[in-house]
This record gives C-alpha cells, structure tokens and sequence, in this order.
C-alpha cells in the first residue's frame, strides 16, 4: 500500500483466500477487498494479522465474514490499545473521522494461534502461521507459504523501506533471536516479505538481525 509503504500479501488455495494484514483504515481495507477480487474473482476467506499496529489491522471490519487469524495475545491487546491506536493513526495522517471509525469497528481475531496453526486452503496450498517468538512487538505473527520458493510474510519483524520500529509494545532484547527463528523457518532461498517495503532475502533479514543486536 503506498500509505507507509505498508505491504500487504494474498495467498490463494483451491478453495481459500488468505489475505496479511488489513491496511489502515476501512476504506483502505475496502478497496483492498476490491483489488483481490479484481485479482483472484474470489472474496477473501481468511485473514492473518501480523501484530496490532493501526496500519496492519484497521482495515479488517472491511471483510465481513473471513476468518480472523492473530496470535494468542492479540486480541487482549487490541481492546486494550483500541484508544492508542486511533490516536497513532492521527498522529501518522489518518483523518480524525476515519480513525475513529476503524477504531469503533476493530475487530479481534476468532481465530487465535498458539504458536502454531497449518492453514488448508484447498487445492494443496497451505500457510503454516506461526509466532517465532518476541520482537518489533510481543504478538507478532508470521506466514509461511512453502513452495519454489518459500514465502515468509514477516509483518514488521523485519523492515526493508526503513529501520525497524521498537515502541512500547517491543521486546527488543528477543528481537535478534526471533529472526534466527524465522530464517530456520524459510529458509536460505526463501522471499521473504517485509512489513513496509520490497521483498528481500535471507541475506537481508540477517544483516537486519545483527543490526538490531548492536542496537538493543
């Protein structure tokens, strides 16, 4: 999305559509609805939210009907933060009205993931949806799609289009081990796909590793 450079993913099976993160409104969750149907002429089915920043979860009341994905903890931190995150949005150009409308709708996951969960989207393709462990939040989720090659949705665990972020909902001290898990789990020939900006390599996400090592 070009709001933040925020990157969003659509995983297709025989049966399901996945789409990662929501954007970072309700109407920027709408006009994404609109895009996959362009793309795939299928509605999406089910939903993974990376973490609980404004600008991967607002958009999600936009998709009515799919199944919510998040990590165990997310949901808790959604209601919680509800207040928080509309006035993040402020704070980063979201229009007040808007911010405040995705707010009142933020919906919680239905579906929570603890540590792990194979997700069969028909037609041989599965996302496996995993929490690797701690980083750029204390919930974050990443999806992985096995193939030729592995894609690794990373969510802000890793950033290409600028530093990573540690606010007050970080664990940077498990940061750099959280990514050791992730490049275990794709792999070293594996797309990996950050939260904001181009997709990269592990060559990359290792080089960001070290970097946030000497940072924290």
């Amino acid at each position: 999305m070009p709001f933040l450079d925020v990157t969003i993913g659509v995983v297709t099976g025989g049966e399901g559509v996945l789409l990662v993160d929501t954007g970072s409104s309700v109407a920027e969750g709408a006009g994404l609805r609109r895009r996959v149907r362009e793309l795939t002429g299928r509605d999406v089915t089910h939903i993974a939210l990376t973490h609980g920043h404004f600008d991967h979860v607002f958009g999600t009341a936009a998709f009515p009907g799919a199944q919510v994905h998040g990590e165990m903890t997310l949901g808790v931190h959604l209601d919680r933060e509800r207040d928080a995150l509309r006035l993040d949005a402020i704070a980063y150009g979201v229009a007040e009205d808007a911010a405040k409308e995705a707010a009142d709708a933020l919906v919680p996951p239905d579906h929570l993931v603890d540590g792990h969960w194979a997700l069969d989207l028909g037609g041989g393709r599965e996302a496996l949806l995993v929490h690797p462990g701690e980083g750029h939040t204390t919930h974050d989720l990443v999806v992985i799609v096995p193939g030729t090659p592995t894609v690794v949705f990373c969510g802000d665990l890793v950033e290409e289009s600028g530093e990573p972020q540690a606010g007050p909902d970080a664990a940077p001290g498990a940061w750099p081990g959280t990514l050791d898990r992730l490049l275990e789990l794709g792999g070293e020939t594996a797309l990996y796909v950050p939260g904001h900006g181009a997709v990269v390599d592990a060559r990359f996400v290792r080089a960001q590793r070290d970097a946030l090592a000497a940072r924290f």
